[in-house]
């Protein structure tokens, strides 16, 4: 029993909400027929029977009187009356009744021969019975009941299929908000519900689907806030920026010259990353696409990254589609980023159409495993300093040019960065 409930639940569970509302109609509106019809079989039982107890006393009112006139029975054994004195087939209560002195009746609609039986006492130790048989009321009492099983199923499948119908309505409605919600969360900020329901009604989904509206809307405007102040500011450092440079290239030559030549090539840096950055979000990067052999270019772009690391698989007769200066982009921030946050060889590693970068370092932190990389959090202290740009970027072009990014843990330690291309 408790297994078969097991089941019961996991069923109901894996069913949608457009089955568990249309199970619940059918399952509801069959207890519903099934009472109705129960009251009304009820009824009909104590209607047949209060008729037959009253037919059949009339009817052993008039025997009696005929047995005390003329002190016989007119009994015709192929009329509907059956009237006798001490009949054998009389039920046992009845006679038992009609001793005590007094008058009866009995009903039996569920034998093989239903009838009702009336009786009373004559002649002191004798008793009259009559008996009238309920054949065909028992048989309409039967056909009443398989008309209300009919109805009945109907009726149920008639409720089942309005409540699929309108259960599938709202379905698909809660289901484009959750796709509506799933591509705003993937970025497609102007991603819109719209209005939903009959035109002119205000329903719960309608307002679900409003606020999800308004939501995103002011979710959009202070992203792209956001997105314009941060290009603002990138741009109004540049010219400044590039006034310390010149000035800095000026200074004569000395520690304290490289230590401001080196600041102001980070901030350089720093602002660059940003425009692009802000680039990347307002969605204005367009790639130029290109059949390119894959090893070579990957060996090319790790040689001018500057980064010392061994690539494995060069040779590889392997074509890809993708944009050079944006692939060199993402793989040189990753090499960087290894240099950087890892530690011992870093290694190249094309196989097919995907490139591995992994170093032996203490790996990524478990935020950026779970959540992604995001700008200005590196996400922990042994990953050393940095902007936490470099993987932003790496990510945003990568979704430019179609190609994928991966992040992950080697054993026994180190991170691993797997670019995934598409092929030519």
């Amino acid at each position: 029993m408790r297994a078969a409930l097991v089941r019961c639940r996991r069923l109901v569970r894996a069913l949608g909400l457009r089955w568990k509302i249309s199970a619940l109609l059918a399952v509801g509106c069959s207890l519903v027929a099934a009472a109705i019809g129960l009251l009304i079989h009820e009824a009909r039982t104590r209607q047949i029977g209060d008729a037959a107890r009253a037919s059949a006393t009339a009817q052993l009112i008039g025997v009696r009187k005929l047995y005390e006139l003329t002190g016989r029975l007119d009994f015709d054994k192929g009329g509907e009356s059956d009237g006798r004195i001490d009949s054998p087939e009389l039920p046992r209560p009845l006679r038992t009744t009609a001793l005590d002195g007094q008058r009866g009746t009995y009903l039996d609609l569920s034998g093989a021969d239903p009838a009702v039986w009336a009786a009373r006492p004559v002649g002191g130790e004798h008793v009259l019975s009559v008996r009238l048989s309920l054949a065909a009321d028992r048989a309409e009492l039967a056909d009443l009941d398989r008309a209300l099983v009919a109805y009945g199923v109907l009726v149920v499948a008639l409720a089942a299929t309005g409540g699929a119908l309108v259960a599938g309505r709202l379905s698909r409605e809660l289901r484009t908000a959750a796709e509506t919600a799933r591509r705003i969360s993937a970025g497609e900020l102007d991603a819109r519900i719209g209005p939903t329901g009959l035109p002119g009604s205000r329903d719960e989904v309608a307002e679900l689907s409003s606020a999800v509206d308004t939501m995103a809307a002011s979710l959009q405007q202070r992203l792209e806030a956001e997105q314009r102040f941060t290009a603002d500011v990138a741009h109004e450092l540049r010219t400044p920026l590039t006034g310390l440079h010149t000035a800095a290239e000026l200074l004569p030559p000395g520690r304290p010259t490289e230590l401001v030549r080196d600041r102001v090539a980070a901030l350089r840096t720093l602002t660059e990353d940003l425009l692009e950055v802000a680039r990347l979000d307002a969605n204005r990067e367009e790639a130029r696409l290109e059949a390119h052999r894959l090893g070579p270019l990957v060996e090319s772009v790790t040689r001018r990254s500057g980064v010392p690391a061994q690539v494995v698989g060069a040779a590889e007769e392997v074509y890809v589609r993708t944009d050079v200066r944006r692939l060199e982009r993402i793989l040189t921030n990753l090499l960087a980023n290894a240099r950087r946050h890892g530690g011992g060889p870093v290694t190249v590693t094309v196989s097919g159409t995907t490139v591995t970068v992994r170093d032996r370092g203490p790996g990524f932190p478990e935020r950026v495993l779970r959540e992604g990389p995001q700008r200005f959090l590196t996400g922990a202290a042994e990953r050393g300093q940095g902007t936490g740009l470099g993987l932003t970027i790496a990510l945003g072009q990568a979704q430019v040019i179609g190609a994928g990014v991966t992040l992950a843990n080697g054993e026994p330690g180190g991170a691993i960065a797997t670019v995934t291309l598409p092929a030519a």
